[in-house]
């Protein structure tokens, strides 16, 4: 085999490794994309649940209106949040949103008739799920991140990633310690 032979074989394994690579860094790039996409919709969702919930509590406990607006203004932040492209941003308004409806629905144990209404019990329900469903999602994004950034970052790998705008994410996290607390549950 002459030199020449071994050069070009050296450079089409090279050039085959590069276009595997990039496609691999697209794909990843891609599936962290639709993963916040997924969170973006949940969050849409509990942010239109929540003016419901909050309109069935006035008739029931008007006169905590505090409560009322803190619910509302959180809310109003957090969607106004969903614009910003940084998770970090969002993640701490839908924080304040968290605390928010937890003093909301505490509210449920001092108004009985509250907490019988069939309307507040399935928003509620609804609210819960789709909790539930930000929390699952969440995970699953912040999996893809990581794998993700495990890819721009690892070597060869970042040798395409920066000349071609591959940088790593950041993760979906609670910024309030509060939330990182487990609620403390009273007989």
């Amino acid at each position: 085999m002459t030199p020449l032979w071994t050069v070009l074989i050296v450079v089409g394994v090279i050039i085959l490794w590069a276009i595997v690579s990039y496609n691999r860094l697209v794909t990843l790039r891609e599936q962290v994309r639709a993963g916040w996409a997924q969170i973006d919709v949940l969050l849409k969702r509990r942010h239109d649940l929540i003016p419901n919930v909050v309109e069935t509590v006035k008739g029931y406990a008007a006169h905590e209106r505090g409560t009322l607006e803190a619910v509302i203004n959180a809310r109003n932040a957090a969607v106004a949040a969903r614009s910003s492209p940084d998770p970090a941003s969002l993640a701490q308004a839908e924080g304040q949103l968290s605390g928010a409806l937890r003093q909301l629905f505490a509210l449920s144990e001092a108004y009985p008739d509250l907490k019988a209404n069939t309307n507040f019990m399935d928003l509620q329900r609804e609210l819960a799920n789709t909790e539930n469903q930000i929390g699952s999602q969440r995970q699953q994004y912040n999996a893809l991140v990581a794998q993700y950034n495990a890819s721009v970052l690892s070597f060869p790998n970042s040798i395409l990633a920066g000349p071609f705008g591959f940088t790593p994410q950041p993760f979906f996290e609670i910024q309030d310690a509060a939330q990182r607390e487990a609620p403390q549950v009273k007989f």
